[in-house]
Order: C-alpha cells, then sequence, then structure tokens
C-alpha cells in the first residue's frame, strides 16, 4: 500500500474487493458516464466487480495489467489508477487509466495516484514508457497528465467508443527514465 495523503492509500485490486468497487462505481455512476464506455447494468453488481476482481489479480500475476484502488481510511474505494496492456520487448510500454469519486475531486488524489503508479512501473515493472488518452474536453485530466511529466504526443480520431460514440482523443506519453514529477499534497 502507498499512501496518498492522510485519508487515502493506493492498492493494488484484490479478490473480495466487489462489495466496495460496486459500491464505488453505484455512487460514481453519472459522474463516470461521459468518460468511460456504456456499461451494462450488471456492470454495477457485486458479482460483477468481484469476478472483475478475480480477473484483475490474474492479470496482475500473469504480467498483462495491474490495477490499483484508491481506498480511504474508512475503507471506501474512491477511485482507480490502472496499467493495462503491458507490453515488454522492446516496447516495454503500458496504457494509463484512472478515475477519482465525485466526492474526491480538486484535492490531488488523481495526480498523487498518477505519479505513484508511474514510479511502480518505472521501478517495479521496468517499464520504459505510459501512454493515456483523454478526451478533447476532458481539461481536468489533461492536467493531471501534463502536470505528473506527461507530454502530449498527438491526435488520434475516433480512438475510443465512449458514452456510446467513436471519440477523439488527445494522446499522451510519460517516458519513465526522466525524473518523475510527484504533485503534493493540497491542502
Amino acid at each position: 500500500m502507498l499512501p496518498l495523503d492522510a485519508e487515502h492509500v493506493l492498492r493494488p485490486v484484490r479478490a473480495g474487493d466487489g462489495v466496495a468497487l460496486a459500491k464505488a462505481y453505484s455512487a460514481n455512476r453519472e459522474h463516470l458516464a461521459p468518460w468511460e464506455p456504456l456499461r451494462p447494468e450488471d456492470f454495477f453488481t457485486t458479482a460483477w466487480q468481484e469476478d472483475d476482481a478475480r480477473r484483475c489479480v490474474d492479470d496482475a500475476a500473469a504480467g498483462r495489467s495491474i490495477r490499483f484502488v484508491i481506498e480511504s481510511t474508512d475503507g471506501e474505494i474512491r477511485g482507480r489508477v490502472n496499467l493495462n496492456n503491458i507490453v515488454r520487448g522492446a516496447f516495454r510500454s503500458a496504457d494509463l487509466g484512472y478515475w477519482v469519486d465525485a466526492t474526491q475531486l480538486r484535492r490531488g488524489l488523481a495526480s498523487r495516484g498518477v505519479a505513484e503508479v508511474a514510479a511502480y512501473a518505472r521501478d517495479e515493472l521496468r517499464l520504459h514508457r505510459i501512454q493515456a488518452a483523454t478526451l478533447l474536453h476532458n481539461l481536468a485530466s489533461q492536467r493531471v497528465l501534463v502536470g505528473t511529466g506527461f507530454e502530449r504526443i498527438g491526435l488520434a480520431p475516433r480512438y475510443l467508443r465512449i458514452a456510446g460514440e467513436w471519440q477523439d482523443h488527445l494522446l499522451f506519453q510519460l517516458l519513465l527514465e526522466e525524473p518523475l514529477s510527484v504533485p503534493r499534497e493540497h491542502p
């Protein structure tokens, strides 16, 4: 577990997280809808989330991905930071995704979570780079990326199917050989 502030830690998803994940996704359903793929109704159930938590554990063990939760001291899940599509060999890269609970915005949790996961990718996974994509109008997410050292590398037309539509995304990368920018805790 990695502390993010006095009230939150970052830790890998583990079996048994289904109840807390279902609660977090249900509470943030409206908040996340504009930024995510359309979700089937069963996505918000404990059973679906527990099955997914087990897949996360299996994927981490196989080196395909590692997914983290932002957990508050009361045991509630307040966000996620994921490294997906880990590729080894000459590429040594992964895709980054993240979200923070609507009640926890503008506290620096996303920035600190992204910085910690980037350090993990560099130090533990020995990756060379991380790529992230944001919708063109997701300025808050772009601020998180730039603030943690990512650089914009291009525009990807119709890149991902988000909120039911193929949407353009801005692409960012972080080369992990560079010193990482670790944001300070917000008051």
